[in-house]
């Protein structure tokens, strides 16, 4: 029965690669026989540089490393190994308990055991042992991790597509406006690189644009597609698509850095706009932006009831609206876009067309 649990772990230890580096031709002969004798897969290297260079080509589980060598000591090659290798166990064997690194040492380069060289290898055995079951447990909840990872990731993504066909079907009820969502989200991008925004912000403000009018899902579709004026509930009815948005958007982590954009693109920089009637700098800034590309593209668009406006138009609208509907600062970024750049706007357009 003992003999079977004995080939049972050597079999076992098969699985996990011990380096040990001494710069002591003898002390790598013996730990190489007992540790094989044991069943590890063993690497023995007298050299600790050609061992820094081993362990950054070559996985390795534990390493077994001695303190005092030439050319470099222990500590030295520790201090290599843990600029790419955050993970590797290792145990320092040192000739005289006076001779190891000081604890402050020990701990900044997490270095998880020591222990004096002896004829008898019972002591380091028990580390080494102690060590192969704390990275088995470390590869279990690794391996944890990544499943449990993998799993929201699939379920990001079927979630994801879900919120995609609820976009396109918020489209497909108005002809008018199919296309602008995609639009909006590639003036959006565009006004952020003009500012020079980090690529975070830019991410959201394509994603942001993508999906801010996704709560027009639950506004009736003979409010969307009325070609006469709104009653006053009708309108209200339009304004609360805003607050939808983020209901429906709002269970899945992958949107939270969105549904400001979603729930505050139709604030206006007066205070008059909703749904929480913000002003200035109380609206969030890529909401802002957001809402520059969303007005663009409503008055670039044809509707049943007008053509699109002119570019001059256009123009005008935003140098009367600056400061009263938009941001000053954003307006005048976008008019310059407008005025100089105009050739990237059409391209967007002539994509969505």
């Amino acid at each position: 029965m003992r003999k079977g649990l004995q080939n049972l772990e050597n079999s076992e230890n098969k699985n996990y690669k011990i380096i040990a580096v001494d710069d002591e031709e003898g002390i790598i002969d013996s730990l190489s026989i007992f540790l094989k004798r044991s069943g590890y897969e063993f690497t023995g290297v007298t050299d600790p540089e050609a061992a820094i260079e081993k362990v950054k080509n070559e996985h390795f589980d534990l390493m077994v490393l001695d303190f005092i060598m030439t050319p470099i000591h222990g500590d030295q090659v520790v201090e290599e190994i843990r600029k790419f290798n955050k993970d590797l166990y290792i145990l320092l064997l040192t000739g005289h308990k006076d001779l190891a690194p000081p604890l402050e040492t020990i701990r900044r380069l997490d270095i998880q055991g020591y222990c004096e060289k002896s004829d008898k290898f019972d002591q380091l055995l028990l580390l080494i042992e102690s060590g192969i079951k704390s990275i088995k447990q470390m590869n279990e909840i690794k391996n944890i991790n990544r499943e449990l990872s993998d799993t929201y990731e699939k379920l990001e993504s079927s979630y994801l597509e879900s919120i995609q066909t609820l976009r396109y079907t918020v489209e497909a009820k108005d002809t008018y406006t199919r296309g602008h969502s995609d639009r909006v989200s590639e003036y959006s991008v565009l006004i952020a690189k003009h500012l020079n925004l980090p690529e975070s912000d830019i991410e959201n403000l394509r994603l942001g644009g993508l999906f801010h009018d996704i709560g027009k899902i639950g506004v009736p579709d003979s409010i969307l597609q009325k070609d006469a004026k709104l009653t006053d509930d009708e309108y209200s009815q339009i304004k609360q698509h805003p607050n939808i948005g983020v209901h429906i958007l709002s269970h899945a982590k992958i949107f939270q850095d969105i549904l400001p954009i979603v729930e505050h693109h139709h604030e206006k920089y007066d205070g008059s706009g909703y749904p929480k009637k913000l002003s200035g700098k109380n609206i969030p800034y890529l909401a802002r932006i957001t809402a520059i590309a969303d007005s663009f593209d409503a008055m670039s668009s044809r509707r049943s009831y007008r053509d699109p406006l002119s570019i001059e138009s256009i123009i005008s609208e935003f140098e009367r609206c600056k400061g009263t509907q938009f941001d000053p600062n954003l307006d005048d970024i976008f008019l310059d876009i407008l005025k100089n750049h105009y050739d990237s706007i059409k391209e967007i357009q002539e994509k969505y067309t």
